[in-house]
């Protein structure tokens, strides 16, 4: 199984193999759970997304149409747990209201602005930094973490014309922060 690459671990898993499941959560799982706690600081709500995410590839995997159509079984997986993020959120808000202490806590940078500031440095990094929150994300999405407009719409909850307006503004605002 070691040897196989994700996309024929998933097409083994559409066939019922569990060796093969398991090959693809133990290869896809850690980097999962951190893209998620990027995204998400509540643990049960990171463990609900991993669950059911995992849970909808044993049951869907015959429905990934792989490199035929563009895509990667990671790119797929990451949809199904970006959709499952989303909702898991919309059932949180329309189930609870916050905290009243979650008000008076004090604002810390996101993960992702301090990956990206170990990452990134120098002029890139700078401008990368004083680019507007909306273009920055959308450029993290599709530039450091590859994903297509499709799968950066999904994630962000936006219109795929949103996200290609917002990552052409974003580069031309690069191009011009760098010249």
């Amino acid at each position: 199984m070691r040897e196989l690459d994700e996309e024929r671990l998933l097409r083994l898993v559409a066939k019922g193999d569990r060796g093969a499941f398991d090959e693809f959560y133990r290869r896809t799982s850690p980097w999962m759970a951190v893209r998620l706690r990027r995204r998400c600081a509540d643990e049960q709500i990171v463990a609900e997304v991993m669950q059911e995410t995992y849970l909808a590839v044993w049951r869907a995997a015959g429905a990934f149409a792989g490199s035929a159509v563009g895509g990667t079984a990671v790119g797929w997986l990451w949809t199904i747990a970006a959709r499952r993020l989303v909702d898991a959120f919309r059932r949180r808000a329309h189930h609870a209201e916050p905290p009243p202490a979650a008000a008076e806590k004090t604002v810390v940078p996101a993960a992702e602005e301090e990956a990206l500031a170990g990452t990134v440095g120098g002029d890139v990094g700078d401008a990368l930094r004083r680019l507007a929150p909306e273009l920055r994300q959308v450029l993290q999405a599709m530039v450091l973490d590859g994903l297509s407009v499709r799968e950066t719409a999904v994630l962000l909850g936006l219109p795929e014309g949103t996200v290609k307006t917002r990552a052409r503004r974003a580069r031309i605002a690069m191009r011009k922060a760098l010249t």
